[in-house]
């Protein structure tokens, strides 16, 4: 399990939140752009230091203001997807997924590169160029060198943002199936409620910065009406 509980203060934004992510399924951060969910991911990620709070996954802790515990990015074994794939330009497919999966530690989702490859159907792609590939092929690739380097936590940032309803099917349908393949925690970051209906179990709810519910995916959503909140439901699907 990963438990967040972190503030952070900027110059446009205070963040002020706490939750946690199960080690099975997908966990969605939800809100409208500027919102703070990316920087909540980062700071998940060691990317941002908080000001005050703690991350923990499972008995090790990541981040504690407290105990002074900052554990820098490389050792989080964290895999993040980003909203764009950020293959490198120069390596085959293979390599790119290949990147990075010497990491190792005993805690981590361990997997293996035909696993994978079968997983997101992407076989017929390893001898090819990053730039021989269309949007919704990178990002499948994007997602297994993140699985590929064995991570203890999967982090995505509307991965599928930039891709046309074709492609985000697609990719919507590999990522449940990858949410029943592996146990480690899962956030996955979105502003889009049929997303988010489609992949995740639960739904932290994130307004300016503040936890505004955490709780079941269906039961967030069926709240927003009582939030008053009704301009998320504009656009979204």
């Amino acid at each position: 399990m990963l438990k967040v509980n972190i503030e952070k203060h900027f110059d446009n934004l205070d963040i002020c939140c706490s939750f946690f992510v199960d080690n099975k399924g997908i966990t969605a951060l939800f809100g409208k752009s500027g919102s703070g969910k990316t920087s909540i991911v980062n700071m998940i990620a060691g990317l941002i230091t908080p000001d005050s709070g703690e991350v923990i996954h499972n008995d090790t802790v990541l981040f504690s203001s407290k105990d002074k515990i900052n554990i820098p990015t490389y050792k989080r074994f964290v895999g993040y997807v980003f909203q764009d794939s950020r293959l490198f330009p120069h390596m085959d497919i293979k390599k790119n997924l290949l990147y990075g999966n010497k990491r190792y530690n005993n805690n981590s989702f361990k997997s293996n590169l035909s696993d994978i490859v079968d997983l997101l159907d992407i076989s017929h792609l390893l001898d090819r160029m990053p730039h021989n590939l269309s949007g919704g092929e990178k990002q499948r690739v994007a997602i297994g060198r993140a699985l590929l380097s064995n991570p203890n936590i999967l982090l995505l940032d509307e991965p599928f943002s930039s891709l046309d309803i074709v492609r985000k099917e697609e990719l919507l349908h590999y990522m449940s199936i990858i949410s029943h393949h592996v146990n480690i925690p899962i956030l996955y970051v979105s502003h889009s409620i049929g997303e988010i209906f489609r992949l995740a179990t639960k739904t932290v709810f994130i307004d300016q910065g503040k936890l505004v519910m955490y709780d079941d995916t269906s039961k967030v959503f069926n709240n927003i009406n009582t939030l008053d909140n009704n301009i998320y439901l504009q656009g979204s699907v």
